[in-house]
């Protein structure tokens, strides 16, 4: 992992922050996925700038080999959810690489869209990501989780939208229809139409 280069290693961590954040809002969470998912958002938000900045870093090559290991248990236990549903379908169509920029971009829209349905649980991931939640209303730690997600994104260097990786906003009801195919969705925890997988394509472009 120590050649890895600075945009693959942050590529692969958000796409392990991905697993994890749908895992735990995943319809199908149980405790034990909630635990592994947890203690690897902990980890990838102290980590993750740490291995991009430095990838000879090796106390932050481990930890994230935890993170991700951790983010695996999750994930393969409690599914996923519509971010790797849509990013399948970039990854197919445009010859994208799905785990990592894909996931990363959406990551915080499909959240946005998610959050209305379990804020609850969005509350927990701001504390995750080190927020201090204590002097916020349900909705304004919810929030707080999104905008921590675009911070970290942005701090490793992902791109700030699809337009940027080639997507076209002409190709977004044929991804979304087929979206709507994928097997991860039936774990998400808020039900979408296909107009609302487009709306969240769009808000990410």
């Amino acid at each position: 992992m120590v050649s890895m280069p600075p945009g693959l290693t942050a590529a692969t961590g958000m796409d392990a922050l991905t697993h994890s954040i749908e895992a735990f809002v995943s319809t199908i969470a149980t405790p034990v996925t909630d635990a592994a998912a947890l203690k690897s958002i902990e980890l990838i938000k102290e980590f993750l700038p740490r291995a991009v900045k430095d990838g000879s870093d090796i106390e932050a090559r481990e930890m994230m080999a935890y993170a991700e290991y951790l983010a695996g248990i999750a994930f393969n236990n409690a599914s996923l959810g519509y971010v790797h549903a849509m990013a399948h379908q970039l990854g197919g169509f445009y010859n994208l690489p799905h785990g990592g920029v894909c996931n990363a971009v959406l990551l915080p829209h499909v959240e946005t869209f998610n959050k209305e349905a379990v804020p609850e649980r969005f509350v927990v991931i701001a504390q995750a990501m080190g927020v201090d939640v204590s002097k916020m209303s349900r909705a304004e730690a919810a929030e707080a989780a999104i905008d921590g997600i675009k911070k970290l994104a942005a701090e490793v260097g992902i791109p700030a939208g699809l337009a940027e990786l080639g997507a076209k906003e002409e190709d977004l009801n044929v991804l979304a229809e087929n979206a709507m195919k994928d097997v991860c969705g039936a774990t998400n925890p808020r039900e979408a139409d296909l107009a609302e997988i487009i709306g969240i394509y769009k808000s990410a472009m």
